[in-house]
């Protein structure tokens, strides 16, 4: 089966957040960092549930995966759900970052406006 994966908006903003941060640190970089980031969320779309339950996935009932992408210390979490067919991309968050409050996750889990 294949899938969609859709970045829900605090994922975007997250996206647009470490793009930014990129620039300012890598600007000769950052456009091909963010080429990999993409082609790398494009994996999801055969097998997605081969990435492990993301750390907080007990905080909500829905199940919570989590993607994992660069090397230590930029290393990102991508956390999503498997809504079929779509993989929803709920937030892109930096490694070293504390675990999303259940609050955290309710918000990513809304609908876009």
């Amino acid at each position: 089966m294949s899938f969609q994966v859709v970045l829900q908006r605090l994922a975007r903003e997250d996206l647009r957040e470490a793009y930014q941060w990129t620039a300012r640190h890598a600007p000769e970089t950052a456009t091909r960092w963010l080429g990999r980031f993409q082609e790398a969320l494009r994996t999801l779309e055969s097998q997605p549930d081969r990435c492990p339950l993301a750390r907080e996935n007990g905080r909500v009932d829905v199940e919570l995966r989590e993607f994992h992408f660069g090397k230590r210390p930029y290393k990102f979490r991508v956390i999503y759900t498997i809504d079929a067919p779509l993989v929803r991309i709920l937030r892109i968050r930096r490694g070293q970052r504390r675990s999303l409050t259940r609050r955290q996750i309710d918000a990513s889990l809304r609908p876009d406006e």
